[in-house]
């Protein structure tokens, strides 16, 4: 099985914050050198925004995360969180037996 290298991070907007307003200031750019794939889920009320993000490696997810980019992505981004948490992960895709 291929391991992937995951960062999921949760957001909570602060009230009053749309989930547009937010989505304008969280898109990187540049893109992540590194970056194999990204998903965004959000809450039913629009208020919580997981992001899951996996990466080729740890070192270029962490080489990411202490970038300048970064940086002005998340000074973008403070605005409109009133609550932050990430965590890197390693893991596999599960098989799910089909019916």
């Amino acid at each position: 099985m291929e391991e992937h290298y995951v960062w999921v991070t949760t957001r909570r907007l602060q009230p009053g914050t749309t989930l547009e307003e937010f989505e304008r200031a969280w898109r990187p750019a540049p893109y992540p050198q590194g970056l194999r794939r990204a998903f965004a889920y959000w809450s039913e009320d629009g208020q919580e925004i997981t992001g899951v993000s996996f990466w080729d490696s740890g070192t270029a997810c962490d080489s990411y995360r202490a970038s300048e980019p970064e940086a002005q992505r998340r000074a973008h981004m403070a605005p409109y969180v009133a609550e932050e948490r990430e965590a890197f992960y390693r893991g596999r895709e599960l098989s799910v037996p089909q019916a």
